[in-house]
């Protein structure tokens, strides 16, 4: 099985680059690396038929974040406040992740 690596991670600010949702700025909640998506609040939303499961559960119809391809999304730079791509700085003995328009940490 082949490890598929990700540009973002979870709890990243990230902008929508294509899509329904182009130009909205959410935070990353899941990230699948395996299948390449990733779960941002209040973007992508579907509606979802729920059934009631036990008795006294109320069903109904439910919105949820669903996933979308991580390639349609771009790292936010909240001190710049544009997407960005990464850049990596070693300080010390640690590998960090920089803006690529003002050098900011991410």
């Amino acid at each position: 099985m082949e490890r598929k690596k990700m540009h973002v991670k979870t709890g990243d600010t990230v902008k929508v680059i294509s899509g329904k949702d182009r130009g909205k700025t959410g935070k990353v909640l899941e990230v699948s690396p395996k299948e390449g998506k990733v779960i941002v609040e209040d973007i992508n939303i579907v509606t979802k038929h729920v059934k009631p499961r036990r008795q006294g559960d109320a069903g109904g119809i439910v919105k949820a974040p669903a996933p979308m391809y991580a390639a349609k999304v771009m790292l936010y730079c909240g001190k710049c406040k544009k997407p960005t791509r990464i850049a990596h700085r070693i300080t010390g003995d640690k590998k960090v992740r920089v803006c690529k328009h003002c050098g900011a940490e991410l």
